[in-house]
């Protein structure tokens, strides 16, 4: 019989992937009271009318399950100007949840995952986890453009079953054309290309607005309302494409993984949309600003689509962020990031929050 430290000791053993595979560090605590230029998320929270929804919930709602109808509905009647069948949607609690979902129902054990780098880097703990052998396309030169000829030439020659497109790419801003995305496609009917568009909305060019999943089968787009309508904290985003491919990833959700208050902001958020044009054109004048800033100094910095640049400051990058966090505004460190370790990225708020950045910025770095 074994001895009782030999008994403690022992653990159930997880599988050999999740044993390997690296973790994805979500947002630190403590971050509320902080100007938060760090994470992309939206910077002024959500609109009156989403608030007033989630406000209008009743108490006896609470202990009902979520329905999904009226929010499906909602997303078939002309999003992103274009009418989806239902059964082309699914509906899931954050982007991160689609994200994952996706890999679950494709991505079997020694299959080839082929991403860009850098990128979003929770693609790769989802494929590590599922035992996939990861290949990465680097973004090309200073101006980090899409590697489409090395991207198309992996394609062809290691035939990946998944291959996600952050578009634009977070944290370099890259943007890849929507018929080249098309062109990728239909270069190997039996990949799944995965566009990842929670920043779309700041360059516009979505794919969605153009695809017909009835021709184009191996295509699935994300998108969410976290980082235009400010519902970051309520974990709602949305996959779409072709029926029989989202039938099968829809399988792998829980019956009741969004919560009603998500459903219901969500649909407040998709009816007022002239918040989240009124926020999307604010981001742009701001990001117009700030470039202006840059550009009469000696730092190098990177403005392209998304809600967010690059900067190389003068100071070491970490020592620069710990002094930002002390004047109360947080922004990223991309350390970790493969070709742009000595950079920072930060999110863009509104020109006034923007504002506060530079004067805060002006006496630590320059």
């Amino acid at each position: 019989m074994p001895k009782k430290n030999e008994l403690n000791k022992s653990l159930p053993e997880p599988r050999d992937e999740i044993k390997k595979m690296k973790s994805y560090s979500a947002p630190l605590e403590g971050r509320r009271d902080l100007l938060r230029l760090d994470f992309n998320e939206n910077t002024l929270g959500p609109s009156q009318k989403v608030f007033d929804a989630i406000r209008a919930i009743k108490i006896n709602q609470i202990s009902i399950y979520p329905e999904y109808n009226l929010l499906i509905k909602e997303l078939c009647n002309e999003y992103c100007n274009q009418t989806f069948h239902e059964n082309e949607i699914g509906i899931f609690n954050g982007a991160d949840a689609a994200i994952n979902a996706i890999f679950k129902t494709f991505g079997n054990k020694n299959e080839i995952f082929l991403t860009t780098e850098p990128t979003f880097g929770y693609y790769n703990p989802c494929a590590q986890m599922q035992g996939m052998k990861i290949i990465t396309s680097e973004y090309i030169g200073k101006d980090f453009q899409f590697p489409l000829k090395d991207f198309k030439d992996k394609i062809i020659k290691y035939n990946p079953k998944l291959v996600f497109i952050c578009n634009p790419n977070n944290p370099t801003g890259t943007v890849l054309k929507s018929e080249d995305i098309i062109e990728m496609a239909n270069l190997n009917k039996k990949l799944l290309i995965v566009v990842d568009e929670l920043y779309e909305k700041f360059y516009g060019d979505s794919l969605l607005d153009k695809i017909d999943f009835k021709k184009t089968k191996n295509i699935v787009i994300i998108q969410s309302l976290s980082k235009t309508a400010g519902l970051a904290g309520l974990r709602i985003g949305f996959a779409f494409g072709n029926e029989e491919v989202m039938k099968y990833i829809n399988k792998i959700t829980g019956p009741y993984d969004v919560n009603s208050f998500a459903v219901n902001a969500a649909i407040a958020a998709l009816k007022d949309t002239e918040y989240i044009n009124n926020y999307v054109r604010k981001v742009k004048e701001a990001r117009s600003w700030i470039l202006e800033k840059f550009r009469d100094t000696n730092i190098r910095s990177h403005f392209c689509g998304g809600n967010y640049f690059l900067i190389w400051p003068n100071n070491d990058p970490k020592t620069v962020e710990e002094l930002m966090k002390k004047e109360g505004i947080l922004i990223r460190n991309m350390g970790n990031k493969k070709n742009i370790q000595n950079s920072l990225r930060i999110s863009i708020g509104t020109k006034d929050q923007m504002q506060t950045f530079w004067n805060s910025y002006k006496k630590i770095d320059l």
